[in-house]
């Protein structure tokens, strides 16, 4: 039986709190967290799907922990403008994280949801990167877009965290699964804060086993769904935006889904 830890580092690595457990680690943190605080998830066998919550302010996910360990930076000040403002914030902190089932990795789910992604939790997938984020601030960057949270009628600090791409005409958006997955839909959310904003009417996403589709979308607030093929990827690129033709210079997307399931 592969062994779970979650611990509470400060900034030099020394074990603040800790929960342990064969299936499922449970940890009460009851102080406040400080600047350089990590939180940090080890398993005792690399390769593992977990159902994970760092707050319990945050949605709970299904991650893949492609190693045995994963840091996450506890975020401050600037960094928390697209979370909760009660994640992470208080001296009483409730933090989960189990093992799935082998029945529950093969259930047809959205593959990109992971609200604990980002450039502070390296060995965690779903992954999401890009090459443009909109003045590198929190609010626009590349991991808003599978945050799990939809709304999109306006822009800026959370609820309305984005995927900004800072009017860049070759914007791409790369989503890592960290393994093998199959693959049959993508929904997209754009942002839909009109008339500040512009829209996309057509992406193209390029998968890892090379193929490639193409959409058209709609100036829209609601979910634009696209079935595919199946097909068995590793990762997949958002790319090839054409903006809509009015005045607006700012399309942005707020959610991606990747339906399917584990190989």
């Amino acid at each position: 039986m592969t062994m779970l830890n979650l611990k509470i580092l400060d900034k030099n690595h020394n074990t603040k709190a800790v929960g342990t457990s064969n299936t499922m680690a449970v940890l009460v943190h009851t102080a406040p967290y400080e600047e350089g605080d990590i939180i940090c998830l080890e398993a005792g066998t690399a390769g593992c799907h977990c159902l994970l919550q760092l707050d319990d302010a945050m949605l709970p996910a299904a991650v893949y922990l492609k190693g045995n360990v994963m840091y996450y930076q506890v975020p401050h000040g600037e960094k928390r403008a697209a979370l909760s403002p009660k994640a992470f914030h208080g001296s009483c902190h409730v933090l989960n994280a189990r093992l799935l089932t082998e029945d529950e990795v093969k259930i047809r789910r959205n593959l990109a949801l992971n609200p604990y992604d980002g450039h502070s939790a390296p060995g965690l997938f779903p992954h999401a990167d890009a090459n443009v984020e909109t003045r590198n601030e929190a609010v626009f960057a590349a991991r808003n877009a599978i945050d799990g949270i939809y709304a999109n009628n306006s822009h800026g600090k959370f609820p309305y965290g984005s995927w900004g791409i800072n009017q860049k005409p070759d914007a791409e958006w790369k989503l890592d699964f960290g393994r093998e997955v199959l693959i049959d839909e993508i929904r997209l959310t754009l942002r839909a804060d009109f008339p500040h904003d512009s829209y996309w009417t057509e992406a193209t996403v390029e998968f890892s086993d090379g193929s490639v589709e193409s959409f058209h979308l709609d100036k829209t607030a609601g979910t634009q769904c696209f079935p595919l093929q199946q097909r068995k990827v590793d990762w997949l690129l958002l790319k090839n935006l054409i903006k809509a033709k009015d005045e607006s210079p700012f399309p942005a997307l707020t959610q991606l889904e990747a339906w399917g399931s584990d190989c």
